[in-house]
């Protein structure tokens, strides 16, 4: 199934360290790039993160991020207050003999002990926090996928338009033959001297040779089969879908160049929008 880059996702969970939050956007890009912002308490979840986020995307530039909140009424931090209360019974003992003695605040809060962490069961945290992932994962990629069919439909009219030029091209074929043909027996006719039939009919035949552009249209042929086939797979296709449309435009200058009526001109040009059109859709695809 065709995957869009773009993409935005959310989760929470609840759990006995407190709520873990996280989100994944990402936009286009050529290969996988992924940044990462963890609390400490899950820094050590990087490697592991990265290598699950990695097994179920393939490209696109992706910012993630995990946030623990501690629970409703807590902070990440308490204070001692048994410890507080033995050190401001000091502090008044002090006082008597040493008046002028003043305690900072700052530095009463970095003495050992007054502050105390909240105890976290960092496994269980980090079990969470990887099935939280997975969860996240699962409606990212859904996210995707509802955006990648968007773009196959959008791509697979497009490639529609393709062959209903192409073969406009083949019907019109044997009539600019014929006009070409026609055109040179009028010129010769009006020579003063007649021509060799034989070097009339070579001369016809490399002619002729120049704007064939069977080849082209067979390759073009070709290019919307699997064009077709590809947008079907369910593996990443975005690079091999770059792939077919640099052969696409390959062709599409071909038929141009070989062009010798308004007609075909035109086409080759309305083939060249349509390519960009789908090179505008696809640069959005994983």
């Amino acid at each position: 199934m065709i995957r869009s880059m773009t993409a935005y996702a959310t989760a929470e969970r609840a759990t006995d360290g407190g709520t873990l939050a996280c989100e994944l956007r990402a936009v286009n890009h050529r290969f996988l790039e992924l940044g990462l912002r963890l609390p400490e308490e899950l820094r050590v979840l990087e490697p592991v993160l990265r290598e699950r986020i990695a097994a179920r995307i393939a490209r696109g530039k992706l910012d993630f991020s995990l946030r623990l909140r501690s629970p409703e009424g807590e902070g990440a931090v308490r204070v001692n207050q048994d410890l507080i209360k033995q050190l401001a019974a000091v502090a008044l003992e002090l006082d008597a003999h040493f008046p002028q003695l003043r305690a900072e605040f700052v530095d009463l809060l970095q003495y050992p002990g007054v502050l105390q962490s909240r105890a976290v069961d960092a496994e269980a945290l980090q079990a969470h926090a990887l099935a939280l992932l997975d969860a996240l994962l699962d409606q990212f990629v859904a996210a995707r996928e509802r955006e990648g069919e968007k773009l196959a439909q959008a791509i697979g009219e497009r490639v529609d338009a393709l062959s209903a030029r192409a073969a406009e091209v083949r019907e019109l074929i044997p009539l600019i033959r014929a006009g070409q043909r026609l055109k040179l027996e009028t010129r010769l006719a009006d020579l003063a001297h007649p021509a060799d039939p034989g070097r009339v009919e070579q001369e016809l035949v490399l002619g002729l040779q120049k704007l064939d552009v069977d080849e082209e249209l067979d390759r073009l042929d070709s290019h919307i089969k699997e064009i077709r086939r590809v947008l079907k797979q369910t593996e990443p296709v975005g690079r091999r879908l770059d792939f077919l449309l640099q052969e696409f435009n390959r062709e599409a200058n071909t038929l141009g160049s070989k062009s010798v009526d308004v007609r075909t001109t035109n086409i080759a040009v309305e083939l060249k929008v349509l390519i960009d059109q789908i090179r505008e859709q696809v640069q959005n695809i994983e």
